[in-house]
């Protein structure tokens, strides 16, 4: 027959049991508190990180700004020294073609005496600048001059001489033909330029000439 089970006996199962249910949520909350050092490590390296990379794109961003002004110096530099040279060249063309312009047009029976260089009109919707303007009596040549001429100079320049007129009222009753003069013509661009009623001057040697043939028919505007 077995032994009764006394009070003795619970209490002492009962404080066994207790002891184990404390030193299993002793153990939980030492691996929670692990989990949790863990975790704030974790997340300390993780603010480092994103201070590190924050701390170097600002690096990134400061030296790319520097690079940026460094290069938009050196742009406006080149801007101005090509526009300074552009300004040389076409005024070196121009001094190339003006003492030629009277010469030439009176050899086509054109008896230009005078010339005006940079005559502009400021008029509201009709700003213009003719870069040589030849005159005699009520007849006059206004001349477009570039170091290099494309078809667009010569399409913008015909579209300038149809509003010629209202640039310049007080040539209204004036008889005006278009020339163009350059240095270098793209391909084709001097016979477009003939095709439009312009006449075409270009360098010949240490001067200029006359492209168009005698059969040439000026358009006037």
């Amino acid at each position: 027959m077995a032994d009764p089970v006394t009070i003795a006996d619970i209490y002492t199962l009962f404080q066994a049991s207790q002891a184990e249910a404390d030193r299993r949520a002793a153990e939980a909350d030492r691996r929670m508190a692990e989990l949790n050092a863990e975790a704030d490590r974790r997340a300390a390296e993780a603010d480092r990180r994103t201070a590190e990379a924050d701390r170097r794109i600002a690096e990134l961003n400061a030296e790319a700004d520097r690079r940026l002004q460094r290069l938009e110096r050196v742009a406006a530099n080149t801007s101005r020294e090509v526009a300074g040279l552009t300004t040389r060249w076409g005024q070196f063309v121009e001094n190339l073609v003006a003492p030629a312009v009277i010469r030439l047009f009176q050899e086509r029976g054109i008896e230009v005496q005078e010339i005006s260089r940079r005559m502009q009109s400021k008029r509201p919707g009709a700003e213009m600048e003719i870069d040589i303007f030849a005159v005699d009596g009520d007849v006059a040549v206004a001349i477009e001059v570039k170091s290099r001429l494309s078809r667009q100079d010569v399409e913008d320049f015909l579209a300038r001489l149809g509003q010629f007129r209202q640039a310049f009222p007080h040539y209204t009753g004036y008889c005006i033909y278009g020339a163009v003069a350059a240095i270098e013509i793209d391909a084709g661009v001097d016979r477009y330029a003939y095709q439009q009623g312009l006449f075409v001057i270009r360098q010949t040697g240490d001067t200029v000439a006359l492209a168009n043939d005698r059969a040439f028919q000026p358009v006037a505007w």
